[in-house]
C-alpha cells in the first residue's frame, strides 16, 4: 500500500460511512471490479474508522461528552440496583433503589445503549454466517439495489415530531436492527437507521444526530474484535504513515459529510441517493456475470 491508495481509501471512507451510499458495498465492488485487495490490514481499517469515529465526536462534541458520562452514570446505577436486589432478597435489606432515567442526557444514553443491543447481536450473527459470500460483485449489488428502495421508498418522508422525550425502548431496538442488518455490503447504514428513525416518527434534525451518534458504539465494538481476531502482521513505519494519512483523510472527508448530511436530511430528497445506489448496484450485477467475479 501507498499513500496515493490511503488517501483514495480514506476519501471512499469518509464519504460513504455518511452518504446513504455504503462504504462496505463500494469496498467490495472496486474490489471485485479491478481486482485490487481492499484488506489494506487490520490497524488501517481500525484507523480509517477511527477518523470518521473523529469526526462524528467533533460534530456532536457536547452530545458526545455528556452521553459518554451519562452512560457510564446508567451501568454504575444498574450495577448499584442489582446490589441492591441482592441485599433486599438475601439479607432483608431495606436499602432503596437508584432511579436509573434521571434527565434527558440519561434517557438518550439509555437509548443508544438499547439501540447498540441488537446491532452488536444481529451484525456479528450476519458476519460470520456470510463471511465467504461476500466477495463476488453480485452480492453488494443486490444489497444496494435494497438500499435504493428503501431510499426511494423514504424519500419525501417528513418524518415526525419524536425527539428525546418521545422516543420508546421500542424505537430504539429497531434503529439496532437496521443497523446490525447494514452490516451486509451494499446495505448503508445511515441510509438504513434513517430510514428506520423517520418510519418510527422522528423528528428529520433528531434523526440525523441519533443515526450518527449511535454509530459509535458499533463502531468501537466492531474494530476491538478486529483487533483482536484480526492479523496484525506486516506492520512497518511506512505502513503506518499510511495509515494516518488514511485516518486523517477519512476523517476530515467525513467531517465534511455529516454537516452536509444535517442539512441534506431536513430537505429530504432521498431519491437521487437512491438513483445513484440503483445505478451502481446494477453495474455490479452485470459486471459480475461478465467477468464471472
Amino acid at each position: 500500500m501507498n499513500i496515493i491508495w490511503a488517501i483514495i481509501q480514506g476519501i471512499i471512507q469518509g464519504a460513504t460511512e455518511f452518504l446513504p451510499v455504503s462504504s462496505s458495498g463500494h469496498l467490495a465492488i472496486i474490489s471485485g471490479l479491478f481486482g485490487v485487495d481492499m484488506g489494506s490490514g487490520v490497524l488501517f481499517e481500525v484507523l480509517l474508522h477511527l477518523g470518521t469515529m473523529a469526526a462524528v465526536c467533533v460534530v456532536f462534541w457536547k452530545d458526545v461528552k455528556n452521553l459518554f458520562f451519562n452512560g457510564i452514570g446508567i451501568i454504575v446505577d444498574v450495577f448499584w440496583n442489582f446490589i441492591t436486589w441482592i441485599k433486599r432478597t438475601f439479607a432483608r435489606s431495606d436499602e432503596e433503589y437508584r432511579r436509573v432515567i434521571t434527565s434527558g442526557y440519561r434517557k438518550f444514553a439509555a437509548l443508544i445503549i438499547i439501540t447498540s443491543i441488537p446491532t452488536a447481536v444481529i451484525g456479528f450473527i450476519i458476519s460470520r454466517l456470510l463471511k465467504h459470500y461476500t466477495s463476488r460483485l453480485i452480492v453488494p449489488g443486490i444489497w444496494l439495489l435494497l438500499t435504493a428502495l428503501i431510499l426511494y421508498f423514504i424519500d419525501g418522508n417528513k418524518g415526525g415530531d419524536k425527539k428525546v422525550k418521545a422516543t420508546t425502548f421500542k424505537d430504539a431496538a429497531l434503529v439496532g436492527v437496521a443497523q446490525g442488518v447494514a452490516v451486509l455490503p451494499g446495505i448503508s447504514r445511515s441510509g438504513a437507521t434513517i430510514a428506520m428513525g423517520l418510519m418510527r416518527g422522528f423528528s428529520r434534525g433528531y434523526v440525523v444526530k441519533y443515526s450518527f451518534l449511535a454509530s459509535l458504539p458499533a463502531i468501537v465494538g466492531a474494530n476491538l474484535l478486529e483487533l483482536i481476531t484480526g492479523d496484525k502482521s506486516g506492520i512497518t513505519g511506512g505502513y503506518i504513515i499510511c495509515c494516518l494519512v488514511g485516518m486523517i483523510v477519512a476523517g476530515l472527508v467525513g467531517y465534511f459529510c455529516i454537516k452536509w448530511m444535517i442539512s441534506f436530511v431536513k430537505r429530504s430528497e432521498y431519491r437521487y441517493f437512491a438513483f445513484y445506489c440503483a445505478a451502481v448496484g446494477v453495474i455490479a450485477i452485470v459486471a459480475s456475470f461478465i467477468t464471472g467475479r
